[in-house]
C-alpha cells in the first residue's frame, strides 16, 4: 500500500479558565466514570470509537497490558451514555509535573453529529483539571493537552478549539496507508 501524509496537531489548555464548555445535548445523555478497571470494556470503547478513524496502536495489547495501564495512578475513563447505551469516552492519563493528557476521546459513529462530543470533551477537560482532587499524591494539574490528526473526524479540530484548546505543535509524517480496522471486520462500508 502507498504511504500517506498524516498531520498531527497538539493542543493545550494552560489554565482551568481556558475551558469553554459546550452546551449539554438534548435527551438523556449522562457521563459517568468507569471506576472499575476493565480491559474488556476499555478495549470495546477503543475499538468501537476508533475503528473507522484508524486507531490501531492498542489493538495488539494483551489483557495484562490493558489492566496495567488502567490501574495506573490517575488514569481515568469517563463514558458518555445516551439513554443507557455507551456513546463515547474520554481517557485521562496524568504525566509528570501536573500535566494531564486527554489520551483518547471520541464517539461511536452512530452517536456523532448530535452535540454529545462537545459536551463529553468539556466534561473530560474539566475532570483533567480536577484530577488531583480524586487522586491524593498527584500534583495539581497545570496543563491539559491532547493531539488530533488528519485521520480523525472532520469536526475534531474545531471542537477542540471551541472548547478553548490552543495549538502548540504540528507535525507531518508519512505512514503506510491501511484500511480502517473497524470494531470488527466489515463493520463499516468501504
Amino acid at each position: 500500500m502507498p504511504n500517506i501524509a498524516v498531520t498531527t496537531w497538539s493542543l493545550e489548555q494552560t489554565a482551568p479558565t481556558d475551558l469553554l464548555p459546550a452546551e449539554s445535548p438534548e435527551g438523556d445523555v449522562r457521563i459517568r466514570r468507569a471506576e472499575v478497571p476493565s480491559p474488556e470494556f476499555s478495549r470495546y470503547l477503543y475499538a468501537s470509537v476508533g475503528g473507522d478513524i484508524h486507531w490501531t496502536d492498542r489493538l495488539s495489547w494483551t489483557y495484562a497490558q490493558w489492566q496495567e495501564h488502567l490501574e495506573g495512578p490517575g488514569v481515568e475513563t469517563w463514558v458518555a451514555y445516551d439513554r443507557g447505551t455507551p456513546a463515547g469516552y474520554v481517557e485521562l492519563a496524568p504525566q509528570d509535573d501536573g500535566v494531564v493528557e486527554i489520551a483518547y476521546f471520541g464517539l461511536i459513529p452512530a452517536f456523532r453529529g448530535r452535540r454529545i462530543g462537545g459536551h463529553l470533551l468539556s466534561y473530560g477537560a474539566a475532570r483533567a483539571w480536577d484530577l488531583a482532587d480524586r487522586w491524593p499524591g498527584l500534583t495539581d494539574t497545570k496543563r491539559v493537552w491532547l493531539h488530533t490528526c488528519s485521520k480523525d473526524g472532520e469536526h475534531a479540530m474545531a471542537n477542540y478549539q471551541r472548547r478553548g484548546f490552543t495549538l502548540f505543535d504540528t507535525k507531518v509524517e508519512e505512514e503506510a496507508e491501511a484500511p480502517s480496522p473497524g470494531p470488527w471486520t466489515g463493520a463499516y462500508p468501504a
